[in-house]
């Protein structure tokens, strides 16, 4: 009995006897002994019900589809019956309409507690669990067949996905950190920082209304050239190489896939017609579910993910009304610190705000999907999927990256200037960016949000799961009994532990790989759509995503049940989000490069105003003037009537002209001719860095072929054979 295999364990709380949930029970599994499903009763502080499908079921099966598992995924399961046909055929029959009610409507009722398959003691798994969940396996190769052999394709290609961004990661990385050792070599030679240290008589304007000083440009000093770090010629070829290496990525991934699914004879398996065969082998009667489209209903969903949508961007407006007072509030303060560090502290602070209502946001927003798709009404479980998978996708984007929008191309831009400040409730004036630019801002932000996820979250993530199973396991192992003086004891089923240490283990859904998928391609997110402002996130995102493999490998293999197995021959609609987001790399990067980045705004200065245009400047930087160029001046007598004009610094005269970052005449304060020719090569670099990006996208997509040339010949070579054995047999006898 030890040798017994259960494909299924169904949990169910000790019922009074009579009662409605103990009588919908009993029919339920009545009606599974009818169909010839052996069952199993275990009790103990629950009810354990084992459930084991007859064989015919999976004959029926292989015959119908004529199954392209020829070869065995696991030879010691079953009579050489593949595990994701095993479970598939299995969980049909339970969620079908033919037993008096379904499965999952009995669990949601609370009739059964809880249902899963088993980990079974069995060579596959114990080589995973030794040589693959394991934190000493790190850097070890992926056993993806293995993997697929005991979890199903669903799972392997997804870790075999994750493998290869990792890997097309690690290459990512390295320009990313030359990029940034380059910014640094550079901290203290660029001449624009040079210019703003050097800046120690030129006044700037107040950073807020009352308690804020005038101040000398040279006491940036630092952040200029940090700024200038990030900000430098090399971003924008880093940014250009990443839209290309999106691309590549996904023709590269798209090559592996084909290679990988052709190996387990999958390539052209047919999900629609599996899962009409599954209904076809529970019941000979059956009726496909026609498809269905109802405008009204998907005018209702849309109004609602819109709505949903408004709510997020408004979250993000509500963080800026934060970064607003909080600028405020620090400019106020007595300490001299944050006086001087106000701007900082309210971008630092912000960042950590953000990070907190992307985790609170992330369970509404699974929610409120979950919703959206009960309203859809899909015909099929994968259309569900998928249906959920864009909700979802939709909802966090714009939970990650409204506040980092706001930052890389609106910070700084609609705030006005001095005298004429743009105010939220007619009090407190909007942020404005440092005179050595907006992009630290954008960087200072994206750092904190990944650097928190790729901790505090990753984590949790593990923590989480293992505290609940040491605690489900002290809570739920019942104690040992001891035996009467004289009386026997009772020889315990060897199931009855097996079952309950699964059952001790944390709970999966069939959303539990989404939610992996869902990290991932949000990380992937940052690692592209803003790279720009931030070229150390592939390298972030590497490391990160080293260990993640093995923390999922640990979760899914020792700390959860396991999942049912699934049949997959790709990863789905995960690969057009794939391919949305790298366009938006490139609008991104462009928009980043375009409008937040000091790029453009000094080559304008070169190449139109600069001291080199004059001819006779040899051996001056070109960039000589630049800050001086970049800044407008201000009369003290046109502050606002309600702000507190501070003290002269020492040494300065009363009356001497402020300065601010714009390009604005002094007398009424309109946009200079300067303003209007960067604006147009602002706008001219954006198109061209566009166009040639999607243009290279283009060529990398058309010079690197979807399907390997081996698959191709393996197909044609199969064609071929099965025509030429028709042909033996249509041909007479005698013919040559």
């Amino acid at each position: 009995q030890g040798k017994e295999k259960w494909d299924f364990i169904l949990v169910s709380d000790i019922h009074e006897m009579g009662s409605e949930k103990e009588i919908k029970r009993k029919k339920f599994l009545d009606e599974l002994s009818k169909k010839g499903f052996t069952i199993k009763k275990i009790e103990d502080e629950k009810l354990f019900y084992g459930v084991r499908a007859p064989e015919h079921i999976f004959q029926k099966y292989q015959w119908l589809l004529r199954n392209p598992d020829s070869r065995s995924q696991n030879p010691d399961i079953h009579h050489d019956i593949p595990v994701t046909t095993r479970w598939q055929s299995v969980t049909n029959p339970l969620h079908s309409a033919l037993l008096p009610e379904k499965l999952q409507d009995l669990e949601k009722k609370k009739v059964f507690e809880t249902s899963f398959p088993l980990h079974e003691k069995e060579e596959v798994r114990e080589f995973l669990k030794e040589k693959w969940a394991r934190w000493r396996g790190v850097f070890h190769q992926q056993p993806i067949e293995k993997i697929r052999c005991y979890l199903g394709e669903k799972v392997a290609l997804y870790f075999a996905w994750l493998g290869w961004y990792t890997c097309l990661l690690g290459i990512a990385a390295v320009p990313g950190l030359l990029v940034f050792v380059t910014g640094i070599t550079i901290f203290s030679s660029s001449q624009v920082s040079k210019e703003i240290c050097e800046a120690n008589d030129t006044i700037m304007c107040p950073l807020c209304d009352q308690k804020c000083p005038f101040w000398l440009l040279s006491d940036t000093c630092t952040y200029a050239k940090v700024t200038h770090m990030i900000d430098n010629a090399g971003t924008v070829l880093f940014a250009m190489f990443m839209a290309i290496w999106a691309t590549v990525f996904l023709e590269l991934w798209k090559r592996k896939r084909a290679a990988v699914v052709t190996d387990w004879d999958l390539y052209r398996w047919d999900e629609e017609e599996e899962e009409l065969a599954l209904q076809l082998i529970n019941d000979l009667q059956h009726e496909p579910q026609q498809y269905q489209h109802s405008y009204f209903r998907s005018t209702i969903v849309l109004l609602l993910v819109l709505l949903m949508i408004a709510v997020l961007i408004g979250i993000a407006h509500a963080l800026v009304i934060y970064r607003v007072v909080a600028t405020a509030f620090f400019s106020q303060s007595a300490l001299e610190l944050l006086r001087e560090q106000a701007n900082t502290l309210a971008v630092i602070t912000g960042a950590v705000l953000h990070y907190v209502t992307i985790v609170i946001m992330t369970k509404v927003n699974r929610q409120v999907a979950h919703f959206l798709c009960d309203l859809e009404k899909p015909r099929t479980f994968s259309q569900r999927e998928n249906n959920f998978i864009i909700k979802i996708f939709t909802f966090q984007f714009f939970t990650h990256f409204s506040s980092l929008i706001y930052i890389a191309f609106f910070l700084g831009r609609i705030n006005g200037h001095p005298g004429n400040y743009v105010r939220i409730a007619g009090k407190w004036r909007l942020e404005e960016c440092h005179p050595s630019g907006c992009i630290t801002d954008l960087f200072i932000q994206m750092a904190v949000i990944m650097v928190l996820k790729q901790t505090i979250s990753n984590v949790m993530e593990y923590l989480v799961p293992w505290i609940k199973h040491k605690a489900r396991k002290k809570w739920q192992r019942p104690k040992k009994r001891n035996p009467i003086l004289g009386e026997e004891e009772e020889v315990e089923d060897p199931c009855k532990r097996q079952w309950q240490r699964n059952y001790e283990l944390n709970t999966v859904n069939v959303f539990s790989l989404l939610d992996e998928y869902l990290e991932m391609v949000i990380q992937y997110s940052f690692t592209t759509i803003f790279v720009a402002a931030f070229p150390l996130a592939p390298l972030l995102a590497f490391f990160n995503n080293v260990f993640e493999i093995h923390m999922d490998a640990i979760k899914m293999m020792r700390l959860h049940r396991r999942m049912v197995p699934r049949k997959a021959n790709d990863i789905g609609i995960w690969l057009q989000v794939l391919e949305a987001i790298g366009i938006l790399a490139v609008i991104g990067n462009g928009l980043v490069i375009a409008i937040t980045s000091d790029f453009i705004p000094v080559q304008v200065y070169k190449y139109t105003y600069s001291p080199c245009m004059a001819g006779n400047s040899t051996g001056v930087d070109c960039s000589t003037g630049y800050i001086n160029h970049s800044l407008s001046v201000f009369r003290i007598q046109d502050f606002e009537s309600h702000t507190r004009v501070p003290e002269m610094l020492p040494g300065f005269g009363r009356h001497q002209i402020k300065e601010y970052r714009d390009y604005r005449n002094a007398d009424d304060y309109s946009y200079t001719v300067q303003f209007w020719h960067i604006f147009a090569a602002r706008l001219a670099f954006l198109i061209l860095f566009e166009h040639v990006a999607l243009c290279v996208k283009l060529i990398a997509a058309w010079y690197i072929p979807d399907v390997p040339q081996a698959v191709k010949n393996k197909f044609l070579r199969k064609k071929h054979n099965n025509l030429h054995k028709k042909m033996r047999w249509v041909m007479p006898r005698g013919m040559p």
